[in-house]
């Protein structure tokens, strides 16, 4: 196939998807290995980013969105109609804070670090979709595991966990204030 058909076609599968489709799922449809798919993909990232397009392809973990470019964010909330900006309590933060650096957690290892019962934070941000059950541990009781989702990536305009500020530079940094000293402590137990 040839690589302007390739691009044509993930083009509109990304498109039509919404949502981040999985390297692997793009590269089975136009039949071709991981390994080129992904170079055709990063050279589509590169042509959108180079002449300032109006939508990008971002990478989210496995997988690739498209969306628009942040850079034009007024124009294109003019066609949607507001919605009130969730912001995100202290608390929350440190609970998705917990998650990200620790995952997969438990319920419990969350609040041995904080201190206090989490089971309402938790729920909150199970529904806004930041994070999600994993799984279960096999132990007594068998409790639910949380890690964060795509949606926490897309949030936090990140591709991966890797791309997650260095815990130790944001403590050299004194941005640890912005946590309590329990949580710091736990997270530095890690």
């Amino acid at each position: 196939m040839e690589t302007s058909k390739a691009q044509s076609i993930i083009e509109g599968l990304l498109f039509a998807a919404g949502d981040s489709v999985p390297l692997e799922k793009i590269a089975n449809i136009i039949d071709m290995d991981k390994r080129k798919t992904k170079k055709i993909i990063s050279d589509m990232m590169d042509k959108y980013d180079y002449e300032h397009r109006g939508i990008s392809i971002i990478q989210l973990a496995d997988g690739y969105q498209m969306c628009t470019r942040g850079e034009y964010f007024e124009y294109i909330s003019l066609l949607a109609e507001p919605r009130r900006a969730q912001s995100m309590s202290n608390a929350a933060m440190e609970v998705l804070s917990i998650v990200a650096y620790k995952q997969p957690v438990t319920r419990g290892e969350i609040e041995d670090i904080r201190g206090v019962s989490c089971d309402t934070i938790v729920n909150k941000l199970v529904e806004r979709g930041l994070i999600e059950e994993t799984g279960r541990l096999d132990t007594p009781g068998r409790p639910m595991v949380f890690g964060t989702t795509e949606e926490f990536l897309r949030c936090f305009g990140i591709s991966d966990l890797t791309e997650l500020p260095d815990y130790d530079i944001i403590r050299e940094n004194g941005q640890d204030k912005l946590y309590s000293q329990q949580v710091m402590e736990g997270l530095d137990n890690l």
